[in-house]
């Protein structure tokens, strides 16, 4: 089924995209970096991203399980034990930080299929992944601390999904900005700012609308980078809100908000 990153793939954005991310992003530095460089890493970038990404959510007070979930659900799928990793999740320590990168391993099941699963009891981080991933969680609280709590996460679009983009799930909310979290070395690209700007449309088209009115601006969290950025939803111009909302995820026009 196609989904919103998908979606993004196969359009043309105008010059500079829909949401120039070069003119409209406000950028924050919170003072704390990985450090390692990320080339010493042993581990696939993409996986480090999941699992700073689960890690914080657990350290700011979400079970493990509920952090997880999505590695729970890739598990279970293949008949593999998530708890035994689960059970050993317990802080920032060396230990607890290699069982949630192999925990996150199970996570490409579920998103991807069993064809790209590695068995996670061969993910062996060295130790620049970890001191690296204890920075980046490490980071991650601070930005909790700054800018949250965090009201909703996990954000589904029940409700708003079309013909053209039939899946999608966005990171988490505060109480008036839609945030994505991203760990890459590179700052926000125009694909970036339009995924977070589908988003906040699809949750002003679903059955969560109330919640996504309340949001003013929408933002990306990059651990990697230690970086905070965002844009105001006023700052978007009517006709570009109405032409993603037509063109890019497929309302029909009397159903277009803006």
């Amino acid at each position: 089924m196609p989904s919103v990153t998908q979606r993004i793939k196969e359009i043309k954005q105008p010059r500079g995209g829909y949401v120039n991310p070069r003119k409209a992003l406000k950028e924050t530095n919170l003072g704390i970096v990985p450090p390692h460089d990320p080339k010493e890493e042993n581990v696939s970038p993409g996986l480090v991203g999941i699992a700073v990404d689960y890690l914080t959510r657990f350290m700011t007070g979400t079970p493990v399980r509920e952090a997880f979930d999505i590695s729970y659900l890739g598990a279970s799928i293949i008949l593999e034990d998530a708890d035994f990793y689960g059970k050993q999740v317990t802080g920032l320590d060396d230990r607890s930080i290699v069982a949630a990168i192999r925990l996150a391993g199970f996570d490409t099941v579920y998103r991807a299929g069993r064809m790209t699963y590695r068995p996670v009891e061969e993910i062996d981080p060295n130790a620049a992944t970890i001191e690296n991933v204890r920075a980046m969680v490490e980071s991650g609280l601070k930005f909790f601390e700054e800018y949250g709590p965090v009201t909703h996460d996990g954000l589904t679009f029940e409700g708003a999904y079309t013909d053209t983009v039939q899946t999608g799930d966005g990171d988490f909310m505060t109480a008036d900005t839609l945030w994505d979290f991203k760990c890459s070395v590179n700052p926000p690209t125009n694909k970036h700012t339009l995924q977070v700007v589908m988003y906040w449309l699809m949750g002003l088209h679903s059955v969560h609308a109330e919640e996504y009115r309340a949001v003013k601006r929408l933002g990306f969290f990059n651990p990697r980078l230690g970086s905070v950025y965002t844009f105001d939803v006023a700052d978007i111009p009517a006709e570009t809100l109405h032409e993603i909302e037509v063109s890019v995820i497929g309302y029909d026009e009397g159903a277009a908000i803006f």
